[in-house]
């Protein structure tokens, strides 16, 4: 029972982590509108994420105060990312077409990957979230528990962003005229300017 309850509580964590709006979860959402190589970002965010609680929950949940500087490095690599990010969907929005779900020049999958893997690794959030958080939570499981604990976050994980990437064609119909795009890349692009403003705040 206790082992179930840990599995349990992993999945409530990692909920109560990831469910908000932020960089990464936006560019999952606007890929499943493209529909392009939403299975690609749904893996690659879903693996990274278990990459990092297992770092976390299996010792290393210290990283930060042994290494304060790597923090301020990665926030300021975060600021640089999110303000270019911000700027160029503002830049969409004032694109003459706008744009349709599944049309214009597709983005290749190598590309899309580092994108997906910038939104995920500059983001000092998903280090403090997934290895400090989610990693001073899990070493406290006993040995029985710990890898049930870890099971649940990632189960919760993957979920969330299979269900975003391709519950977003779901909004396919809404997202067929340029408007709604142009709406969508305004939002983004003043929520990355304000995430990086929030960065900066936090350095400064």
């Amino acid at each position: 029972m206790n082992e179930l309850a840990a599995f349990f509580q992993g999945m409530v964590l990692v909920a109560g982590l990831i469910v908000a709006i932020g960089a990464q979860n936006a560019f999952v959402l606007r890929q499943g509108l493209l529909r392009r190589h939403v299975g690609l970002v749904v893996a690659f965010c879903a693996l990274v994420d278990a990459l990092l609680m297992a770092l976390g929950i299996w010792g290393l949940g210290a990283v930060d105060a042994r290494l304060p500087g790597v923090t301020v490095v990665l926030r300021w690599a975060g600021i640089a990312f999110l303000v270019a990010y911000g700027l160029r969907s503002l830049q969409r929005v004032a694109s003459p077409g706008g744009l349709q779900a599944g049309s214009g020049q597709a983005a290749s999958a190598g590309r899309t990957l580092a994108q997906a893997a910038a939104f995920t690794l500059l983001n000092p959030h998903v280090y403090l979230d997934t290895v400090l958080l989610v990693g001073a939570i899990g070493t406290a499981q006993t040995p029985v528990q710990r890898p049930l604990f870890f099971m649940g976050a990632v189960c919760c994980s993957l979920l969330w962003f299979a269900a975003l990437g391709y519950g977003a064609r779901l909004l396919a119909p809404v997202f067929a005229r340029p408007l709604a795009w142009r709406i969508l890349d305004l939002l983004l692009g003043l929520m990355m300017l304000a995430l990086a403003w929030g960065l900066f705040n936090a350095v400064a």
